[in-house]
């Protein structure tokens, strides 16, 4: 949890959890772009954020990465084959 790497792939996380919040809000209305609440939007978004960070925070005890049993990528990991 004391590395930027961890910090990172949080940020990662919180990122598209926020995303994934406010799509789904959205959705749930059944109402077009224009007609959405964006307040509501954003703060379920928000909120869903702050649940990414504290579950990171909670199950990084242990691992280098943001989940439980993740870890964080760094230079040297071996990736899968660059070409086809």
């Amino acid at each position: 949890m004391n590395t930027s790497a961890f910090w990172k792939a949080t940020f990662e996380r919180m990122l598209r959890t926020f995303a994934q919040a406010v799509l789904a809000a959205m959705a749930g209305d059944g109402l077009g772009l224009l007609d959405v609440d964006w307040g509501d939007a954003l703060s379920v978004g928000g909120l869903g954020a702050v649940a990414a960070l504290l579950t990171a925070i909670v199950a990084s005890g242990g691992t280098t990465g943001p989940g439980i049993t993740e870890t964080v990528a760094t230079a040297d990991t071996p990736r899968g084959p660059t070409s086809i």
